[in-house]
Formats: structure tokens, C-alpha cells, sequence
């Protein structure tokens, strides 16, 4: 038997850290094989396999970190930091949480959760074009909605440009009634719960009166060009060759553009190829043009959407084995 002990600084930093019940504390010792007991001003953290209690100290430590700058420990900052741990990483937790990229309108604070996200949210800083490719539950389309405002925000641009194909996800919705902002709303629905939760209702139907924000499907970007605007084009993976390039060449000055999709998910025809892999392989290595990918590790989701994405990799990964 192994024991080791934390010496607890800030009680609310250790409360923090147990969450509600304990939960967070029944999940590391669920995960590691180890026992945590709270005596005096001190953890004790005693397992069989030396290992494992090292582990467990190290994801103690770090959360309680994070707890002390403010950060609510949850499940899945949990699960998260104890992967890094477990894969000799657990000195990347300091750049967790550290930066706001912003606030939305109730004031809670927009901060990369994973390292995935934040070298996303550093792409988009840096780069003109970032495509951020990955799974659902990533934060690829949320994130970049939240950096479109901060830019818009501190006035780097003047408009924000939310779009994306209309393409049904394998089901056919026939003809929906009402005017054409009607028809296309379903389709850009993600787009606008993004900006309602960072800006609000009230200001975003106040800057979409103005101009400076607008949701449109794809086909409405065709002979324009956007100067000083921030353009999001969401669910790239459903758009043809053609669109991808059209898209692309309506960048005007001042602006920058982020493109997001999942290349798992693709609701074209088999015989049409996806606009958003051609453009992963013509863009790879050009200059202010960053291609991002996220992972399953990256998912902020409930923990299980992680497990269903790996169970339908494996099973991609199995049937790509057997074809001749």
C-alpha cells in the first residue's frame, strides 16, 4: 500500500475540487484505483499501485489550481486533466483557463478548455484563414462565434458574417413554409443560439437591424467581397469544390475567416467531393492559412459523447480494414 499526502492551502479550493458529494474526488478514485480521505488541513491519497496514487496527487494538485484561479471544477475539466496526467502532460493544466477570449451576455467568461481548443483560439488570432476541423462537441463552431465578437467587440472588424450550406443531415424537410429568412433559419439555428449567448437577444436583433451582423446561407455569398468583416463558415464539410473556392476568394481586406466542420459527417452525395477535405489538402502549407484539428480529447460535451465518437472510429477504422 502506498500513501501519499496534499497539503490543502485554501479549504475553497479543496471544496471546489470534491464538487458536489464528492463527485469529483469518487471519479478520480473510480478512475486510478485509489482512496482519498480529507484529515486536518491534508489529503491522503493511498492506493496498490504506486503509479496510480502519483497520478492522482498530480490531478489533485492541478485541479486545485485551476480552482484557485477561479475555474469551476467539473467533470469534464476532471477527465481531462487526468488524461494529461496520464500521458506526462500535466504541466500544459497552467494554460488552461487562461485567457478570456470573452465574455458573454450573462458574464460568464469564454475560455479554451482543452489544449485542442486553445491552440484553435491562437490559429484564429494569428492567421487570416483557420480551418478548425473535428468531431462534434469540440467547441469548433461556439469558440469561433466567441472570437468573432471579441474581434467586433474591441472594433478589429465591423461585421460579423455567420454562414453555412443548406444541406439536410440525410432527411428531406420538403418545402417549409414561410418567407425565405424563414426557410433558412433551421439550417443556421446552431449559428444563432452561438450569438444569442454572447451578445444577447435584444443587441444581437439591434447590430442585425444596423447590418453589422448577418446569417445567410452559403449561396448568398456569390459576388461579393467582405472587407473588415469576421466570416464563419459552419458545416464546411457539406460543401462542394466550387463553393469552398467561391467562398474562400470573397476575402476582402481587413477581414478574417474561420472555417469549421466535421469531415466524419458529410450529408453530400456520394459522388461529390467534400469542399472542406479538398481545401485541408490545396491550403496545407500557404502562408496565413492554419488547419486545425480537434479530437475526441477536445469534446466538452458530456463525457459519453467522447466514447461514442471512438466507438464509430474504431468501427470506421475496422471496416476501412476489410475493403479489398
Amino acid at each position: 500500500m502506498t500513501e501519499l499526502s496534499i497539503n490543502l492551502e485554501r479549504l475553497e479550493d479543496a471544496i471546489s475540487v470534491f464538487g458536489s458529494f464528492d463527485e469529483n474526488i469518487r471519479l478520480i478514485e473510480h478512475e486510478l484505483g485509489v482512496s482519498v480521505v480529507s484529515r486536518d488541513s491534508q489529503l491522503k491519497v493511498s492506493g496498490e499501485d504506486p503509479e496510480q496514487v502519483m497520478y492522482a496527487v498530480k490531478a489533485i494538485e492541478n485541479l486545485m489550481a485551476l480552482a484557485a484561479r477561479g475555474e469551476p471544477i467539473q467533470e469534464q475539466n476532471v477527465r481531462y486533466v487526468l488524461q494529461l496526467v496520464r500521458t506526462g502532460q500535466e504541466e500544459q493544466v497552467q494554460h488552461l483557463a487562461a485567457d478570456v477570449l470573452c465574455i458573454t451576455a450573462k458574464g460568464k467568461p469564454i475560455k479554451a478548455k482543452t489544449l485542442g481548443q486553445k491552440k484553435y483560439i491562437d490559429a484564429i488570432k494569428k492567421n487570416v484563414v483557420t480551418l478548425g476541423v473535428g468531431p462534434a462537441g469540440t467547441g469548433k463552431t461556439y469558440l469561433a462565434v466567441a472570437a468573432a465578437v471579441a474581434a467586433f467587440r474591441s472594433k478589429e472588424v465591423n461585421r460579423i458574417i455567420l454562414t453555412r450550406p443548406a444541406v439536410e443531415a440525410g432527411e428531406r424537410l420538403g418545402f417549409l413554409p414561410g418567407d425565405l429568412q424563414s426557410k433558412v433559419d433551421p439550417y443556421l439555428r446552431p449559428l444563432y443560439d452561438a450569438l444569442f449567448d454572447m451578445l444577447g437577444p435584444e443587441t444581437y436583433q439591434k447590430y442585425l437591424e444596423r447590418g453589422n451582423i448577418e446569417v445567410a446561407p452559403l449561396a448568398y455569398m456569390r459576388g461579393r467581397t467582405l472587407d473588415d468583416s469576421f466570416i464563419i463558415l459552419d458545416e464546411a464539410q457539406n460543401t462542394s469544390r466550387e463553393q469552398m473556392k467561391m467562398f474562400l476568394t470573397r476575402l476582402g481586406f481587413g477581414s478574417k475567416i474561420v472555417i469549421t466542420g466535421d469531415i466524419t459527417q458529410i450529408d453530400l452525395p456520394a459522388d461529390k467531393v467534400s469542399g472542406l477535405k479538398e481545401a485541408m489538402r490545396v491550403l496545407k502549407g500557404v502562408e496565413d492559412v492554419a488547419i486545425m484539428r480537434l479530437t475526441e480529447s477536445d469534446v466538452v460535451r458530456h463525457a459519453l459523447v467522447q466514447r461514442i465518437i471512438k466507438a464509430y472510429e474504431v468501427d470506421e477504422e475496422r471496416r476501412n480494414k476489410k475493403k479489398p
